[in-house]
């Protein structure tokens, strides 16, 4: 097993691929075929242009993995550095950004026109649960058969949401009237 958690295969002495890392798909090693490339040391001076060969011979000598940083580059860029502690660094790095990430979901609330008062109150407690947990909302209200003949139902019905749920959350979108229902976009308030 590797430094950065996964099974990584070993194709020479010195060359180690880490299978972890497979989205951005470096070159390394035997794989960099280009007739000139810059070279950067692993302490991160500049070691000149040279050929790919004589850069991969540094490489080995120090015992360590020449990986192809920038091929978009003119000649490309390649670094001498310890793949799998790279692997594991780039890793860890992607996991900390994917933590600090807050993936906000939009839940929904529907109701009907000629919705009951406790039916209601039940909505509107599970709409302010929602808010309190940092979710959006989209409250919609459908209209059935001929109740579409009085939108002003539905648009009073809204309303009377929008004033319960004023403690936990604020309107993001007005209502809006979507084929048979009118839709409502409410965000939780910022503490």
């Amino acid at each position: 097993m590797c430094e950065c958690g996964c099974f990584c295969t070993h194709f020479s002495f010195f060359s180690r691929r880490c299978l972890n890392i497979s989205k951005q798909e470096l070159q390394i090693n035997e794989d960099i075929r280009d007739k000139e490339i810059l070279v950067i040391d692993n302490d991160g001076k500049k070691l000149g242009v040279m050929s790919a060969r004589e850069a991969q011979k540094l490489a080995y000598e120090k015992e360590l993995d020449l990986v192809k940083i920038a091929p978009q580059a003119t000649p490309p860029v390649c670094r001498i550095l310890d793949y799998g502690k790279f692997c594991f660094e780039q890793a860890k790095r992607e996991k900390e950004a994917r933590k600090n990430q807050k993936i906000v979901a939009i839940k929904e609330i529907r109701m009907f026109s000629t919705i009951d008062t406790h039916d209601f109150e039940t909505k509107v407690n599970q709409a302010v649960k929602f808010l309190q947990g940092g979710d959006k909302l989209k409250v919609s209200v459908r209209f059935r058969k001929r109740a579409i003949a009085h939108p002003e139902l539905g648009a009073e019905l809204l309303d009377r949401f929008k004033d319960a749920v004023s403690a936990a959350g604020s309107v993001d979108k007005p209502a809006k009237m979507e084929g048979r229902s009118i839709v409502m976009f409410v965000s939780p308030k910022k503490n």
